[in-house]
């Protein structure tokens, strides 16, 4: 997307300097992140502040009336899962009295799929990213049914496979861990762009090779009374090719949170969705989060569905785009082209086109179809602003009756960046009053 009505204010020579250091930072610290997937745990276990009274969901954190939509309804529908509620309506009356606790993955370390679902039972993967140590979550994929909780759906179909996910594939992957020990993500994610995945709405390699990393300690499980669920597992791993969607996701959130909380950087580390709004968050700028409207699609609908039908119900796979992948990789993943339509032309175009608002080219990320360029990396919110272009991101639509009804293009509008830049000016600029000196929120360089 290429808006010229921009305005955008110019920073002191001091000031722009600042921020030009500070981003050289924030970037080296985001490439430099080095995540591995250590555990899959229940979520009560392992994510900090996490309760049995506790549903985490997707976005910017609202107040439980502003949930609307799919996104209140996956709420209160895994109220009822958790066994914290009988029906939705009681869901409703134990949130209001604050019986249970509704709160912002990104408020937990943790990253979520459309409307990003956690209860406390659910497990959860457990990513440690070893350079500067911090550590994120993402829960399990739910499978090929266009029907999930965190698309908006619930019948017994879903709680059934939230149940077997809980039940057999987490406690599986957990005990191939204790055999594998801890796996290093980005080898794994560098691959898979090399072999046609972009690693948000394509992921076909990155799941084949995550299946083959732990094939010995299936089979070394295969020889224990676990037997029936490995082979399920592997089944599940067979037909469903979006599983490592979520290990790229839970990667990309620690690798944006390594570059996080650097003062004075200009840095989006991350973008989130929620029913209300699209909102960043920068480096320099701590916790945070600048809203605006949401995306404009530019996709392909399945079936019979059209524009009408979609409706905004969260997501944060969009930080894979954060860190290099997704839309900022599209060209390395030609076969997309038949999911989300268009062409790949455009798609090498719209790549290309992300260069102009990033700060750096990633070592490791590398695209065959552009000469093995590294993919743009590191989105400036000065550059989004200087060149009116937003960045691409590649996602799924949500249905009002619940479920994905299609997938596309997701392009922002530029009002959550402007909102940043604007409040970054009032704190780091030279010649602002509220400069950084009169707050030191964000002001301390590493990973929050």
């Amino acid at each position: 997307m290429t808006n010229t009505n921009v305005q955008i204010a110019m920073l002191t020579t001091e000031s722009d300097a600042r921020r030009r250091v500070a981003n050289a930072l924030a970037v080296e610290r985001m490439l430099s992140a080095d995540p591995y997937l250590v555990d899959v745990a229940p979520a009560r276990d392992v994510v900090p502040g996490m309760t049995d009274a506790t549903i985490l969901t997707s976005g910017a954190p609202l107040r439980w009336e502003e949930y609307t939509g799919g996104q209140r309804r996956s709420v209160l529908n895994a109220a009822v899962y958790e066994g914290l509620a009988d029906s939705v309506q009681d869901a409703e009356t134990a949130i209001v009295a604050g019986q249970i606790t509704v709160r912002s993955t990104q408020q937990h370390r943790c990253i979520g799929s459309v409307a990003g679902i956690y209860t406390a039972s659910m497990p959860v993967l457990v990513v440690e990213e070893r350079t500067f140590g911090g550590t994120s979550f993402c829960n399990l994929y739910e499978g090929q049914s266009r029907y999930k909780l965190n698309y908006g759906a619930y019948d017994d179909e879903v709680r059934a496979g939230l149940r077997w996910l809980e039940d057999v594939m987490g406690p599986v992957l957990s005990d191939a861990l204790k055999l594998t020990g801890p796996i290093p993500l980005k080898p794994m994610m560098a691959r898979a762009l090399r072999l046609g995945d972009e690693l948000h709405s394509r992921n076909t390699a990155g799941t084949l090779l995550f299946e083959r990393e732990l094939t010995s300690a299936f089979a070394e499980l295969r020889g224990t009374s676990n037997a029936d669920a490995v082979a399920q597992v592997v089944q599940f791993f067979r037909d469903n090719d979006y599983t490592f969607l979520r290990m790229s996701m839970a990667a990309a959130k620690a690798m944006a949170d390594a570059a996080h909380g650097v003062a004075a950087s200009s840095l989006v580390t991350g973008m989130v969705i929620n029913c209300q709004s699209f909102a960043i968050r920068l480096s320099g700028m701590g916790d945070q989060w600048f809203t605006g409207a949401h995306p404009q699609l530019d996709g392909r609908f399945f079936d019979d569905f059209g524009p009408g039908d979609a409706e905004w119900i969260g997501g944060e796979s969009c930080f894979t785009e954060v860190v290099g992948l997704g839309g900022f990789a599209q060209a390395a993943a030609p076969a997309l082209q038949a999911y989300q339509g268009g062409s790949y032309e455009r798609m090498r175009d719209n790549n290309c086109a992300m260069y102009e608002i990033a700060v750096a080219e990633h070592p490791d990320f590398l695209i065959p179809a552009l000469d093995f360029r590294g993919s743009p990396v590191g989105i400036d919110v000065v550059e989004v602003l200087r060149r009116g272009r937003t960045p691409m991101i590649d996602g799924g639509l949500a249905g009002r009756g619940g479920g994905q009804i299609g997938a596309g293009l997701l392009i922002p509008d530029l009002e959550a960046f402007q909102s940043a830049f604007d409040s970054y000016c009032a704190r780091y600029d030279c010649t602002s009053d509220s400069a950084a000196s009169s707050d030191s929120t964000g002001d301390q360089e590493g990973p929050r």
